[in-house]
């Protein structure tokens, strides 16, 4: 049996032959009207100036959680304004129905949004309801921003220079905010932009915004935004030129006793082409200052994903990185200057205008002869265009090409990967239903055959059900050498149905039901090789507490050797058969408490008629807004056949954050991974001296024996200043 391209594309296809949804903005009738003020603005928090007296107010917030049928129960108030230099915020929370005392993390940047009271304004400049900015502030004023993608997901990884100070009572706290008009992308011409304002009242359990808006969504949801209504064409940016140089000083110490000293310097340049089109040079990066990965036992049969985080690769990171699904990627940027150095890069991304979005990256690495790997270029080529009311259409191109005489290199790969590929994402107007069709080709020399990617999936999520069916087929031959593809040469069905029942009378629980999913491979034979199915059950509290039962089975037909507990004793020979059972337990306590927790428990079976026990804690502290204390405790129990008999191993790690003031951070990691007889220890110091402008003293060190002199270590001091020209 045995299955072609047409057999699966075509009832893919009818996937998304269903009704379009062409209306109008469901919040069209919410506007805020924005006018010029020549008042000078002190940030204070206090709300004195003149303008805010005369400024249109949004208030009047509708409730989102726990009932999205109803007005908020705490008041809000928000105004803006503008002069020829900023956007203006002001702020009033009241807490007129429940009093006490605020709920925030710390102080630092890009808090959690669930564990903080706090305020978001999503900005969408273009009107198109799918990109934009996003800022946001809690109770105690640290900031929070990002961009905005898919009309609904913020990418925090973006910072910019802006403005704001917080002030709070008993009775209300306020904020007022500044962002200059260089810091954000717009159509000079649009007087009309979108707009959400929401509020988090974790003491009242209240999420309400401006504009109603449903509570499957996220609260600044684009497709559900008001109206920023301008009295004349915002102001012209002008140039906007920004330079940021960087200094750095290293020691190294490979091997006890020795030590390696270094210094280096580099600078990223910023530049707009139009007011919404933007120009990044990067010369001699250096990401020291980046936080380290967590240590995960490993015992899953393909490669794991683990998140960039290097600032250079993030901003507008869904122009490139987001093109496909989490196991379906053909660009990874992890996989770039992460075993030679890079040289250099630029990066051009933004709007065209309201439809068109680009983006162009070219990254250089230079060659190490002493590891045997040549110089590489890395390039991707990724073009948007809106489609409907908020639907798109893209398109990338990846390419990696490896530079000079490749037989003088013993870690040389092909001369050339290359990927293309197209997309339809799919969103309608009332964001109830969504989906993608995605089709993937590699080039690689001396391939030619079953080296192409098919896959598409359709969602559909209302108040209380969410239904999803995906489907992929991937070739044997594809290959991205910069992309994130674990596995190849299967098709699979992936299904997922969730039911919640919202609770009619006064009682603790939000929400609650049952969840039924199953995800299935074969070959292309038609032979099924893996099988997951899952029945679950999930409540949702109103103290926005959670707890979730899940029953699963397992079937696997080894495509490949491999070993169970992968510590190198032996592997299972390829084509052998596993099926087991498994039952798992999760809670997830209040943010609203200052001792916080999540546990996890699984028993069942395991590969081989093994058994196969896990336990997981997180445990957090905090004395707010300065310190943040977190434990993490994983232990898995295996048992198995000889030779690999009984294991256990523990994860553990300790993170301690403090944040002395908004501008002063200083973060410490430390963990044990016992599979790999890793101890790993990470401190970071932060000080911003200046808006996007920092001081980093980083220290890293990693052993396989705790209490023997640490043998890899490193001590870096960087130090950046952004300069606008």
């Amino acid at each position: 049996m045995s299955f072609s391209y047409k057999e699966i594309l075509v009832p893919s296809l009818l996937l998304f032959i269903f009704q379009v949804a062409w209306g109008q903005k469901f919040n069209k009738d919410y506007v805020l009207k924005i006018g010029k003020t020549s008042e000078e603005i002190v940030l204070d928090g206090l709300l004195n100036e003149s303008v805010w007296e005369i400024a249109d107010v949004a208030d009047n917030f509708s409730m989102i959680l726990p009932q999205d049928d109803r007005k908020a129960t705490q008041f809000s108030e928000v105004r803006m304004a503008y002069d020829d230099r900023n956007l203006y915020l002001a702020v009033v929370f009241y807490n007129n129905t429940i009093k006490g005392d605020y709920v925030v993390e710390s102080y630092k940047r890009d808090f959690s949004f669930g564990k903080n009271d706090n305020f978001l304004v999503a900005i969408d400049p273009f009107n198109n309801m799918t990109t934009g900015f996003a800022f946001g502030l809690n109770a105690y004023g640290a900031q929070w921003d990002g961009t905005m993608y898919d009309g609904r997901r913020v990418d925090l990884n973006w910072d910019t220079k802006w403005y704001s100070e917080v002030a709070f009572d008993e009775e209300k706290w306020t904020a007022e905010i500044a962002i200059p008009l260089k810091s954000i992308r717009y159509d000079e011409k649009l007087t009309q932009w979108g707009i959400s304002f929401s509020r988090l009242d974790l003491k009242a359990s209240e999420k309400s915004g401006w504009t109603p808006v449903p509570r499957q969504f996220p609260s600044i949801t684009m497709a559900y935004s008001g109206v920023l209504d301008w009295d004349a064409p915002p102001p012209s940016q002008g140039s906007n030129v920004s330079f940021i140089p960087y200094l750095l000083g290293e020691i190294d110490s490979p091997q006890k006793n020795i030590t390696d000293q270094q210094l280096n310097a580099g600078a990223d340049l910023k530049l707009n082409l139009t007011s919404s089109l933007n120009l990044d040079v990067t010369l001699n990066p250096d990401f020291s200052q980046a936080e380290v990965d967590q240590q995960v036992t490993n015992l899953d049969r393909f490669e794991l994903f683990f998140p960039e985080r290097r600032q250079f690769f993030l901003e507008n990171a869904d122009l490139f990185a987001n093109f496909g699904y989490d196991n379906i990627r053909p660009f990874f940027s992890r996989r770039v200057g992460l075993q030679n150095p890079i040289i250099g890069g630029i990066r051009l991304s933004g709007n065209i205008d309201e439809k068109w979005r680009i983006g162009l990256l070219d990254i250089q690495t230079q060659e190490d002869k002493e590891i045997g790997i040549p110089s590489e270029n890395f390039g991707v080529f990724s073009l948007q265009r809106k489609v409907l009311d908020r639907s798109s259409i893209g398109m990338i191109f990846v390419n990696k090409q490896s530079m000079g005489e490749l037989e003088n290199f013993k870690n040389a790969s092909e001369e050339y990967n290359r990927n293309f590929g197209l997309e339809y994402n799919y969103f309608s107007a009332d964001n109830l239903w969504n989906g993608k069709l995605m089709y993937l080709k590699s080039f690689s020399p001396r391939v030619s055959d079953d080296d192409a990617i098919f896959a598409g999936n359709l969602t559909y999520n209302d108040n209380n059900f969410l239904g999803n069916f995906q489907l992929e087929y991937v070739g044997e031959n594809y290959n991205a050498d910069v992309g994130y593809v674990p596995r190849t040469h299967y098709y699979k069905f992936d299904t997922t149905f969730k039911y919640l029942f919202f609770p009619r009378q006064e009682s603790k629980v939000l929400s609650h039901g049952p969840m039924v999913g199953s995800i299935q491979y074969f070959n292309f034979d038609g032979l099924g090789i893996d099988r997951g199915t899952e029945l679950g059950y999930e409540v949702n509290f109103k103290n926005r507490s959670e707890m979730a039962l899940t029953f699963e089975n397992q079937f696997i037909i080894l495509q490949n050797p491999f070993d169970p507990i992968r510590t190198g004793i032996l592997s299972l020979e390829a084509l052998t058969k596993h099926r087991w059972n498994s039952i798992n337990l999760e809670y997830e306590s209040k943010p609203q408490s200052l001792f916080t927790y999540a546990l996890k428990s699984s028993y069942g079976g395991y590969f081989q008629d093994g058994k196969r026990w896990l336990f997981f804690s997180e445990m957090g502290y905090r004395f707010q807004p300065y310190v943040e204390l977190n434990t993490l405790v994983s232990y898995n129990h295996i048992e198995l056949e000889a030779p690999w008999g009984t294991n256990g191993f523990w994860l553990l790690g300790v993170k301690s954050k403090f944040t002395f003031t908004r501008n002063i951070f200083f973060s410490n990691l430390y963990q044990y991974n016992e599979q790999q007889k890793l101890w790993n220890f990470n401190s970071r110091f932060q000080w911003r001296y200046k808006p996007a402008s920092d001081i980093f003293l980083v220290f890293n060190s990693s052993d396989t024996q705790m209490l023997t002199p640490n043998r890899n270590w490193n001590l870096t001091l960087k130090i950046n200043y952004w300069i606008n020209l």
